[in-house]
């Protein structure tokens, strides 16, 4: 325990960065100690122009927060928010024995305990608490051996910091003037981008290729069987996808035999009298070795795989993990264990899984980080012996068991034997033609006993990874029993998930793991990517914002200078460079330019219009080329005079030339009206949109024209004229209410058709169409009670499971308008598309649940207890909200 001393109280102030690490912190330590959270952050630099203190507005770089005339000092504020606790800890201080600095040890951590002291300027002695695992033996470890701050990693912290906002700040203003408003670049966001962008560019350009083979079924005489498929004929190599060319779609190799549906079905008719017999039986064994402990990537990675985590739930999940004392610090790149986490791994082993999956010597995992000074140890259970899962099962919330049962099994599975086994191959032979195929024997399951990679179940896991086939001997005859022609067709490269994006990022040296998260969230936010089930697919913007940063800043957006950059900072880090010089270098310049005076002149060079349109193809003769222009207000498609709406909902590889022709033309047919309006006598078009097709009334210059959409089950191709005029009287009057003589009206919403009367609105069920019904229907409507939001009338449950942990009501499966949802009675987390309601699980159900949550965190005590208060009361939150949410969205973009 740390020594008392006379001042204030003889109490010790232990500061950590949230509530949860304090509470846990609190088991270990005794009355000597006041622990207290500095929640996060206690300062940063100022987000806009409004929080940069009055001594510095005048200057004209007071719009980056950082002095660049003057060392790059920065600028730091506290934000208002953090004003209540920094005084509450400044209290705390005054009667303080002793100051510890327990937050993380990573450069954030170390940053943050280097503020603290900053804005505190303790007058007792100060010490540096470092630890991996939130345990008693590590906690009372830390305090015997104490340390100052670091200052080289603190330096890191803050180059990164103004590296980012340099980065952010001056480069996004220069995206809003040439694509549009509110975008961001960021030093890793922008190659992120660029990385997604490319992998789709390259499914735009891709040619799919067909091709055909036969599956051979044989039997040996005793009846046993298998299957093979056909990999030459006279010859010649039957092609498979690796053959063909990604671009043209054409063969590699022209001595491929390429066979297409008649030749295969020639091949086929001809091998049904062919003698077959084995001509060749190969076989090798194999070793496979445990993979190492999660680091922050792999686990995130492997976490998306399993259960569909997020990156950001991974990461959040992870950390509730580690401050309650349950895993070792979360955000590490380091693969190493200790020797106490090797020991007590190994005895787990040996009691779990048996004395035969023990190697003789403990594995060692080297990492790749280069600064060593912050490697750490990999994520694994903390302390030791490791509690087992299910012992833990319940005090963890769902998705905390999952995530601890997953760390737990990798830690294990990393000091266990190899798997072994052997990989067969035979070949047959008949007529000509050379069938094969391949099977595998797992001879010694090892690790893959308790851990396979991407399975939440290695005994089943295990069996599906076997592929035994027959014995059978060389010259032994075969019969076939069948022959089947399939057809084969080649796939683009896979889009990029946020577990594969993540890897990619690392392996390329891009970033920090621990920061990838934010990353992601940042660029779904700005919507440069969309999600299409697990799926990042780049927006036009994100094509547009690539395309001007690839021809007027490369540097910027280069993988490899990407990389040094990380490189450097490390270096940093250790001491080995001077931050100040590499600021300096950066954004003036050394031998190569710097930021500033690549972006000299940016602004009077790039032509808008040239980085906003993007190349769909050229069709054959003089009509043009065809482009999508990225405008203020969506994507357009374009062709010397001709325009075409794009719907949202249309990827960019999905949009090809003969798409967009077909597009194109169809908005020249729009031109043509359906008819004249009897009333007004304007013309009366079918038009399509950003959000469907819709008809509109009057030429696209008056000022006066009137739109309105397709109700749900119309189609452009069966509407008439006399359909459009009825859709243009909507909204219309029925009539007036008996009771209150307010007009009753019938609307096509967003959400579908409904009646209102003054403040009663009711929707209208599937079977009642707007263009006809009556004022009795609606007043029948409108005399009913209220549905609940999401349905008219109530729906018996789909699945009832248990109760949640959360809420402490059943989780329920139900049926909505939009499909399947769940709900724990606080928050509602619809099904993905496509998904089967029966194979749901609990589990699974309380993932979408959190997931939910954590985009808009319910709370229903607090909607109810604001629906009491008076509408001048609530104003004000209001437009402080608006504020809020105003100043949040003009933020630029930073990493």
């Amino acid at each position: 325990m740390a020594k008392k001393t006379a001042a204030g109280n003889g109490k010790s102030l232990v500061i950590v960065e949230s509530p949860a690490k304090a509470r846990t912190i609190s088991r270990y330590l005794g009355r000597d100690f006041m622990i207290e959270a500095s929640i996060g952050h206690i300062r940063d630099l100022p987000q806009g122009a409004k929080e940069v203190p009055e001594q510095y507005k005048g200057e004209d770089w007071a719009y980056l927060g950082v002095n660049v005339k003057e060392n790059f000092d920065p600028i730091y504020i506290i934000p208002p928010e953090k004003s209540k606790q920094v005084k509450k800890l400044k209290t705390l201080l005054k009667d303080a024995a002793e100051l510890y600095l327990a937050t993380d040890e990573d450069r954030e951590g170390e940053a943050i305990s280097w503020h603290l002291c900053q804005v505190l300027q303790p007058k007792v002695p100060v010490r540096r608490l470092v630890f991996h695992e939130i345990t008693e033996e590590a906690i009372l470890d830390s305090l015997q051996h104490p340390r100052q701050i670091d200052e080289n990693l603190v330096r890191a912290q803050e180059t990164r910091r103004i590296l980012d906002r340099l980065y952010g700040y001056e480069v996004s203003p220069l995206l809003w003037r040439k694509v549009r408003p509110r975008l961001s670049a960021g030093r890793v966001q922008s190659v992120a981008v660029r990385l997604i962008v490319e992998r789709e560019r390259q499914r735009m350009a891709f040619v799919c290729a067909t091709y055909w083979d036969l599956l051979g079924q044989f039997a040996k005489r005793t009846d046993e069987k298998f299957q093979a498929t056909l990999v030459s004929a006279d010859g010649r190599k039957i092609p498979s996808s690796r053959d063909f060319d990604a671009a043209s779609g054409k063969l590699k190799d022209a001595s491929c035999l390429l066979l297409d549906e008649r030749a295969v079905q020639q091949l086929r008719q001809r091998l049904q009298t062919a003698d077959f017999r084995v001509t060749k039986v190969e076989e090798k064994p194999y070793t496979s070795r445990p993979y190492p402990p999660f680091t922050t990537s792999t686990l995130q990675q492997e976490a998306n795989r399993k259960f569909g985590f997020t990156a950001r739930r991974t990461m959040q999940v992870a950390q509730s993990l580690y401050e309650n004392g349950h895993i070792t610090y979360m955000r590490t790149d380091s693969t190493n264990l200790a020797t106490v986490a090797i020991n007590a791994a190994r005895d787990l082993v040996a009691s779990q899984y048996g004395r035969e999956f023990l190697p003789d010597q403990p594995r060692l995992y080297r990492t790749k980080v280069k600064n060593a000074q912050e490697a750490h140890e990999a994520i694994r259970p903390a302390g030791h012996p490791f509690d087992v899962p299910d012992a833990l099962r319940s005090s963890l919330s769902a998705e905390e068991f999952r995530l601890y049962d997953l760390i737990w099994k990798r830690t294990i599975a990393s000091q266990m034997a190899d798997a072994r086994g052997r990989r067969t191959t035979i070949t047959v032979e008949g007529d000509g033609t050379v069938f094969q195929v391949s099977g595998k024997t797992i001879d010694f399951a090892g690790y893959l006993r308790a851990y396979v990679e991407g399975s939440d179940d290695p005994e089943a896991e295990l069996a599906d990874r076997e592929a035994i086939l027959p014995q059978v001997t060389v010259g032994e005859p075969l019969d076939c029993r069948g022959l089947e022609a399939k057809s084969h067709t080649t796939q683009p490269p896979s889009r990029y998930s946020e577990a594969t994006l993540t890897r990619a990022l690392e392996e390329m040296g891009i970033g920090r793991p621990s920061t990838y998260a934010s990353i992601i969230d940042t660029i779904l936010a700005r919507k440069y990517v969309t999600k299409r089930a697990n799926a990042l697919i780049p927006t036009w913007v994100a094509f547009a914002v690539s395309q001007l940063l690839e021809a007027h800043l490369p540097r910027l957006v280069d993988y490899s200078f990407t990389a040094k950059m990380e490189d450097e900072l490390d270096a940093i880090s250790r001491g080995e460079l001077a931050h100040l010089d590499y600021l300096k270098g950066f954004y003036f310049g050394n031998q190569t330019p710097g930021l500033k005076e690549q972006l000299a002149h940016k602004v009077d060079e790039i032509d808008a219009r040239d980085v906003c349109r993007v190349l769909i193809g050229k069709p054959e003769g003089d009509s043009g080329p065809v482009y999508v222009r990225v405008g203020r207000f969506g994507p357009f498609l374009e062709q010397g005079d001709r325009r075409a709406s794009i719907a949202e909902d249309v990827a960019p590889d999905e949009l090809s030339l003969e798409k967009a022709l077909e597009l194109l033309s169809k908005s020249e047919l729009g031109d043509e009206p359906l008819g004249h309006c009897p009333d007004t006598g304007k013309p009366v078009y079918l038009k399509t949109g950003r959000f469907g097709p819709y008809v509109q009334r009057g030429d696209a210059d008056d000022k006066d024209k009137q739109n309105a959409s397709l109700l749900k089950g119309m189609t452009p191709e069966t509407l008439d004229i006399q359909t459009a005029l009825k859709l243009l009287t909507l909204p219309r009057e029925l009539g007036r209410h008996p009771e209150s003589n307010e007009p009753v009206m019938v609307h096509n919403g967003r959400f579908g058709p409904y009646v209102k009367s003054g403040e009663e609105t009711r929707s209208l069920p599937e079977q009642i169409s707007p263009l006809d019904i009556a004022l009795p229907q609606a007043l029948e409507l409108l005399a009913q009670p209220k549905a609940r939001r999401g349905g008219a009338a109530r729906k018996e449950p789909i699945k009832v499971f248990a109760e949640s942990p959360v809420t402490k009501q059943e989780v329920k499966l139900l049926e909505g308008r939009y499909g399947p949802y769940v709900t724990d009675g606080q928050t509602n987390a619809s099904l993905a598309r496509g998904a089967d309601p029966q194979q749901l699980t609990f589990e699974q159900a309380l993932d979408l649940l959190a997931a939910r949550a954590e985009k808009a965190p319910p709370k229903a005590a607090h909607k109810k207890a604001t629906k009491k208060k008076t509408t001048a009361k609530k104003a004000p939150k209001k437009k402080a909200a608006k504020k809020k949410a105003a100043k949040k969205s003009a933020k630029r973009g930073e990493e």
